[in-house]
């Protein structure tokens, strides 16, 4: 069952690659508690110190000129860990937005994200799981589970967790609607079973039958050398 408080996540990079110093230029954070966006939000540009690649900056959009005012993610780390703190993560293509941010809160000499949050939700692995063979980008799922991207003209966090955050919540409302069922189904069973029905005769074994059962269960013990499991924690041989 999913944690009562999660976190929808997103990121957007100088880059592809964490391992050649790509750095974080934009985190974006919306909060669900019980299935419902609270309006919660963490959102903030970076400087990363770095240039932005070519191919990256015409996915998201974001320029260094825009950026050279804004803090460094160590500025912002603690605040960001706050706010996701034992709180369950929901991540499209987790890998790659953890990977990013753990480099960004080691350079920082903080704790990783897996220490701060409470776990950790791949809905791209999920989306996947679901849909086997099909296109599983957020626009894709956006239509799949008919959640308007009318406005995601480029990349970016915050807008993307938005969408994530819907698109997670449709996904994930079957399963819900079924715990509710069977929660309800298995309260309905005492009073829907016993309706209608005679009470049940109970018929207890006498002290010569619960004799030869002993008597059974031990020449079991005997031939198994010991490995009756009907005697097992009982304290008894077996």
């Amino acid at each position: 069952m999913s944690a009562s408080r999660q976190i929808v996540l997103d990121t957007e990079t100088t880059g592809l690659e964490v391992r050649q110093g790509d750095r974080v230029i934009e985190i974006g954070c919306v909060e669900i508690g019980n299935r419902k966006l609270t309006g919660r939000r963490f959102h903030r540009y970076l400087n990363p110190d770095r240039e932005i690649d070519a191919g990256a900056q015409a996915v998201h959009g974001l320029t260094n000129e825009f950026l050279a005012d804004k803090p460094r993610f160590r500025d912002v780390a603690a605040e960001f860990l706050d706010f996701i703190r034992n709180a369950e993560l929901v991540i499209h293509n987790a890998a790659f937005d953890v990977g990013f941010l753990n480099q960004e809160l080691a350079l920082a000499g903080l704790e990783s994200v897996e220490a701060a949050c409470a776990g950790i939700v791949d809905t791209l692995r999920m989306a996947r799981e679901l849909r086997p063979g099909k296109r599983n980008s957020l626009d894709a799922l956006c239509s799949e589970y008919a959640v308007d991207n009318s406005g995601r003209q480029l990349h970016g966090a915050l807008l993307d967790a938005e969408l994530l955050a819907e698109v997670y919540l449709a996904m994930t409302r079957g399963q819900e609607s079924l715990a509710m069922e069977l929660e309800v189904a298995v309260h309905a069973l005492p009073a829907a079973g016993m309706a209608g029905r005679p009470a049940l005769l109970v018929v207890r074994a006498d002290e010569s039958e619960l004799a030869e059962h002993e008597r059974v269960l031990q020449e079991v013990a005997k031939e198994s050398k010991g490995r009756c499991l009907w005697l097992a924690g009982t304290g008894q041989p077996g």
